[in-house]
């Protein structure tokens, strides 16, 4: 093992957690005022249910040898899990557990989205903690675990294109057709509350994915570094995209595009980072802040009230970038132009699966759970915003 890849996977696992409390500024800072402290705890209390389930159970679900759906129960409480190297020669077992622990992190706070403004706390806390064991472990095992399926046959995700941009989008969906919109959605103005918090959250996001993609070699070599410069190059080509669409229609240079743009281009090289060059990862991003952008014009004008736009950014990001592995991978593997039509065939089953399975699993849950315990609050908690009542503080 090496001490040198160790350090690095180190300081990556500590870049990826950053992550949620930025998404915790970004979410907070779009929403209403009297909201802002119940979407950010969302975020906040994801990071503690999850790292809990992840060492009772999830991890052995996702990463312990097993069949080609779940993993075994080997790792139950992290049993035989220690400095033994089964998924990388140069880094230790607990190690990469604590790296993926990160990704399972920031994948369920991003599914805060369609909660907001809304939702009992408490029935929140209840569907993330099932929500992490029958579907984000699941698919997890199927594109990355020993003996999953999707692995086995070859699907290409460098690091979570599909398992957690793909994956949580459509599981967004789902809660938000469950639950319904807000009160008075697309009657009254549900404008941004705080932008510098936005972009704030943004650039926390930014920063941390470069552990994100960049981990994922699971190694400090010249992997690592592509893909920690593709992200780089995606972003920037998909923030700037969006902010000259949004001049053409406005003609104001809104810094919430720029914002946007970058995300949607860091959602869509995810899956592609360590196997393209550059100049695709350029395209990925910039190709990715047109397409979202269009997303999210169609998701607004519907009575979809997913206004964190978890599907629009991180759904069709994740799609796009993992279709355009397919296409362009040449770094380590080979797709579409470099004459291995095969490989695109897979990357397009894997995504129509995940978004089937995520889909479907996830509104059954959410459906179940608010015919039992309910998720929506009272029509008058809604209106005076969630903080006080549930958390007992307020934004001053």
């Amino acid at each position: 093992m090496s001490a040198a890849d160790s350090s690095y996977i180190i300081i990556c696992s500590a870049l990826v957690f950053i992550m949620t409390p930025g998404l915790a500024f970004f979410y907070g800072g779009l929403l209403r005022k009297k909201s802002m402290i119940n979407m950010m705890a969302m975020c906040f209390v994801s990071i503690a249910v999850v790292s809990i389930m992840w060492f009772f159970i999830s991890y052995s679900l996702a990463f312990a040898p097993g069949g080609g759906f779940i993993g075994g129960l080997d790792y139950l409480g992290l049993m035989n899990v220690g400095s033994g190297n089964t998924y990388s020669a140069n880094i230790p077992d607990m190690l990469f557990m604590m790296f993926q622990l990160m990704f399972a992190i920031i994948t369920v706070a991003i599914i805060a989205s369609p909660f907001s403004e809304r939702v009992n706390f408490k029935a929140f806390v209840i569907f993330i903690s099932i929500w992490l064991i029958i579907v984000y472990s699941p698919i997890t095992h199927w594109i990355w675990g020993i003996g999953g399926w999707l692995k086995v046959w070859g699907v290409l995700d460098f690091a979570g294109g599909i398992v957690v941009h793909t994956n949580v989008g459509f599981s967004a969906l789902a809660v938000a057709l469950v639950i319904g919109p807000r009160e008075g959605y697309r009657k009254e103005p549900m404008e941004p509350s705080n932008i510098p918090y936005v972009l704030l959250g943004t650039g926390l996001l930014w920063l941390g994915w470069f552990g994100f993609n960049g981990g994922s070699a699971l190694a400090a070599n010249d992997i690592g570094i592509l893909a920690m410069f593709n992200t780089q190059i995606a972003a920037s080509g998909g923030a700037l995209v969006w902010l000259f669409i949004e001049y053409h229609k406005t003609e104001k240079f809104s810094t919430l595009a720029l914002a946007s743009g970058a995300l949607a281009g860091l959602a869509a090289v995810t899956p592609a980072a360590g196997y393209v060059t550059p100049l695709v990862a350029l395209i990925i991003g910039v190709v990715s802040g047109g397409i979202c952008f269009m997303v999210l014009g169609i998701r607004s004008r519907s009575k979809v009230d997913e206004s964190l736009d978890a599907i629009s950014i991180h759904g069709t990001g994740g799609i796009w970038g993992a279709l355009a592995t397919g296409i362009f991978a040449s770094v380590g593997a080979q797709g579409l132009i470099l004459g291995n039509p095969m490989q695109l065939l897979i990357q397009i089953v894997a995504v129509l699966v995940t978004i089937g399975f995520s889909l479907g699993i996830t509104f059954l849950l959410a459906w179940i759970i608010n015919k039992t315990i309910g998720f929506r609050v009272p029509s008058e908690m809604e209106y005076i915003g969630l903080d006080i009542p549930l958390h007992g503080e307020k934004v001053e």
